[in-house]
């Protein structure tokens, strides 16, 4: 047996090499306070118990050899999983601490008292096995953690149900599954000082976006109360997104996301009998506010940024504030372990045949698609009755649930957010979910066939029936270089996110309209205008999703900032054109509120729309707004590579009009680098090309109007659909004399559309032409590269002199 000193370990004598002393919890935790403290990291104080404490406790009571007994009994006997696991769990509750452990535990608890300057100081108890938080694993959680314990024989309790808790079921039932042997595995258990989130807030940090990998940003969870809440999804928590590249300029603010969770209870301290923490309800103030402000989201991210650095790795990290003295501290950090472990040869892509009946919807995890029938399980008592292949529906998860979640098809939870075990879990598995739906076990019913899609951005949706879809894989092994920029169309900030891989030069045309109808949902008018909104169910609705908001035109410009900002981060430092609103009437009127502020068209598509709504009364207050989240994104964010564009600006003079109220809401052409562009879509911006370029910095080419336009043909019209034709001489003679007149005055001419991808020929000519970039969906971007790469070496060989011949 040891002596005394060798069970006890101050963490601050702790470093990464003490895994098999301490574990990977608690090494960390060392680590951090060793080597970050000098950086503004800030963890609590503690201790932890060594793994020759944990051998000293099984030897001092003879367990060994009747654990192995009962382990025994598991695998030659066939006796249950539940069985061996209580019977060995009761063997450790029913001995006792040797004399020499339970004075070194004491003791350090005493000081630690001292340290904070307390008796009986309040502290978590967190279990540490040696081989958890492995760099190839993540199923953190396999053992028990107590909070809020206070007092020397609490303390001396919640010990030893750590040590029992290396044998719960779950905990036994992922050695067997990760192959390690059950006694070599040791338990340490870290006791360190309680920080009093439960008068403020505590959530989780990813430093890599857990959904896609993308490197470049941070990704928070909060919510109020003890982080437990978050970790186990028991609630929808806030989100908040950080873009890494620009958080060491003070001049900006980089928080290129933020979504207000619903955040309906929180875990608190408790001293009601012998629980230590209970769940109760949040205030509704506390439901409509976040849980972190933007200054503290920065300072977390910077944390969470200093940590990756350090370990050279992604990182998910434990974040708690003290409510009583307004400090954040770092309570865990452990390797990420799904999209780091990836690697980005090929991406897979799924999408669906047809859209059914809409059921439920919640936050993606994954981004794949599931069928089969929906099994509602409510309680982990019930999960012997799961059915393989069956997509799991319940509250929430926890360790517990983590057999059946191997055999689901995919998993649907009420509650929980991206950084929730039922998340962390699914990705690691594989497997798609969609979580804090909050009336899924509800609305589905046992037996009932659906379809789960995550394939369709943030939002993950639920259908009625056994719907068809398809799966592909992108390779991005061989990407052959091209002069021309190859750029995508973007419309939703998933995407943008979703294929941030892609070897493409930027973003040739972000539609602002998806953020507006699917996130925002409300006419800016009706917002600017809310007091004259007539509709009374508008005025509720608006009332319902700008809570929290004082002016509600704030929330326009928020809305539309972060789903632009992220768009643009996507594919930062590369130019992003960000095409300003472009509904059509009957299109606007169908926001929340709409109505009152358009007028009847008999034909929109040629009527209120693009650059001559921007300057008209009836709509430059909304145009201000949305020029206000362009100002936010490129000076608050620091986005400059974001490129402004103005749609159907039929002349020269309309142009010079619009950049006026630009610059008057403060994007003037040229400060701060700023870029505009115009969409290349009405004859007279070819015809007038030249003055146009006066007073635009670029043209991107509408492939779709500008056809239809020229050959007088609806593209809408299925009659005419054999006349619609981008191919037409009389379009190309179109194109090639804009790119011409632009390239005369020094302006770049990309082309926005699908026929590059779906017409080699097409793709051929524009290069051929002279064009600078073009710009196609996303899953065409590689087919687009090798055409074009294909189409420049020929260009090249017949630039080529011929060789000469020597004469005979």
């Amino acid at each position: 047996m040891g002596t005394a000193p060798a069970y006890i370990r101050w963490f601050e004598d702790l470093n990464v090499k003490d895994v098999p002393v301490v574990g990977g919890k608690n090494a960390s935790l060392g680590e951090m306070i060793r080597e970050l403290g000098g950086r503004g990291i800030s963890v609590p104080g503690g201790f932890a118990t060594t793994a020759d404490a944990y051998w000293a406790f099984l030897e001092a009571n003879h367990l060994v050899g009747k654990i192995e007994a009962h382990l025994n009994e598991l695998k030659n006997d066939g006796k249950s999983l539940a069985r061996v696991g209580d019977a060995i769990r009761k063997r450790i509750l029913g001995a006792k601490f040797p004399e020499t452990l339970t004075a070194a535990i004491l003791d350090a608890y005493r000081e630690l008292g001292r340290r904070y300057h307390t008796d009986n100081v309040s502290v978590a108890v967190r279990s540490s096995a040696t081989a958890e938080d492995l760099p190839e694993a993540s199923f953190a959680g396999q053992q028990e953690t107590f909070l809020n314990i206070s007092g020397e024989e609490a303390l001396l309790n919640a010990c030893q149900h750590c040590y029992a808790s290396l044998f719960t079921n779950r905990a036994i039932s992922y050695r067997e599954e990760k192959g390690f042997e059950h006694l070599k595995v040791a338990l340490s258990i870290g006791v360190q000082k309680m920080v009093r989130s439960d008068k403020a807030s505590a959530g989780v940090i990813f430093t890599i976006d857990p959904e896609t990998g993308f490197s470049k940003a941070v990704v928070i969870t909060g919510a109020w109360g003890l982080g437990e809440s978050v970790v186990q999804g028991s609630v929808n928590p806030d989100e908040f997104v950080v873009f890494k590249p620009l958080l060491g300029n003070k001049k900006h603010r980089p928080i290129i996301g933020k979504t207000l969770g619903e955040k309906a209870h929180k875990i608190i301290y408790t001293t009601n009998g012998t629980a230590t923490i209970e769940r109760v309800k949040t205030s509704s103030r506390e439901r409509r506010s976040y849980s972190l402000s933007d200054e503290e989201v920065l300072s977390l991210a910077h944390s969470a940024c200093e940590i990756e650095s350090h370990y050279q790795k992604p990182m998910d990290i434990e974040w708690a504030k003290d409510g009583e003295t307004g400090e954040l501290f770092i309570v865990q950090a452990r390797p990420e372990t799904v999209q780091s472990q990836k690697t980005a040869a090929s991406l897979k892509h799924y999408r669906l045949k047809k859209h059914g009946k809409k059921l439920v919807s919640g936050l993606a995890i994954g981004q794949a698609i599931a069928t089969g029938k929906a099994q509602v399980i409510k309680s982990a008592a019930d999960i012997e009755q799961f059915k393989d292949g069956s997509i799991l529906v319940t509250g929430m998860t926890d360790p517990d649930w983590v057999p059946i979640m191997k055999l689901a098809a995919g998993i649907i939870t009420d509650l929980g957010g991206r950084t929730s075990h039922a998340a962390i879990v699914s990705r690691e598995l594989g497997i798609p979910a969609i979580v804090g739906i909050g009336n899924a076990t509800t609305v589905l019913k046992n037996g009932q066939e659906i379809t789960l899609s995550c394939a369709e951005g943030d939002e993950g949706h639920v259908y009625e029936g056994i719907l068809g879809y398809t799966a592909s894989d992108v390779d991005l092994s061989h990407v052959p270089e091209t002069k021309t920029q190859i750029m995508m169309n973007i419309a939703s900030p998933a995407a943008a996110f979703r294929w941030w891989q892609l070897p493409c030069k930027g973003i040739g045309l972000a539609r602002m309209e998806f953020i507006i109808n699917n996130v925002i949902k409300v006419h800016p008018m009706a917002l600017v205008r809310f007091d004259d909104l007539k509709d009374a169910k508008a005025r509720n609705e608006i009332q319902e999703l700008t809570r929290g908001y004082a002016d509600k035109t704030e929330y326009f410009v928020d809305q539309l900032a972060y789903g632009i900002a992220k768009i643009t981060a996507s594919q930062y430092p590369h130019p992003v054109i960000v095409r300003m609103s472009d509904f059509k009437t009957n299109e606007y009127a169908n926001l929340i509120g709409g109505k009152q502020f358009e007028p009847d068209e008999e034909n929109p598509m040629l009527g209120f729309r693009g650059a001559s709504r921007y300057y008209s009364d009836r709509y430059r207050a909304g145009f201000a707004l949305e020029c206000r989240a362009i100002k936010k994104v490129r000076e608050v964010i620091g986005l400059t590579n974001l490129v402004a564009m103005i749609p159907f600006c039929r002349t020269p003079e309309e142009g010079e009009k619009v950049l006026g109220v630009m610059a008057e809401n403060g994007l003037k052409r040229g400060v701060n680098g700023l870029e505009i562009y115009v969409m290349a879509e009405v004859p007279s911006n070819i015809v007038l090309a030249e003055e146009f370029a006066r007073h635009f910095d670029g043209f991107s080419i509408g492939s779709n109007d500008l056809t239809q336009l020229v050959l007088g043909v609806d593209r809408d019209s299925a009659d005419l659909a054999y006349l619609f034709d981008e191919q037409h001489p009389a379009v190309k003679a179109e194109i090639a004399h804009l790119i011409a007149a632009a390239h005369r005055k020094k302006r770049k001419v990309g082309l926005c559309g699908q026929a590059p991808s779906d017409f080699p020929a097409f793709a051929a000519f524009l290069v051929e032409s002279g064009i600078d970039s073009i710009s196609v969906n996303p899953d065409s971007v590689m087919t687009v590269i090798e055409q074009v790469s294909r189409t420049e070496r020929q260009l090249r060989s017949k630039s080529r002199p011929a060789p000469r011949t020597k004469k005979a």
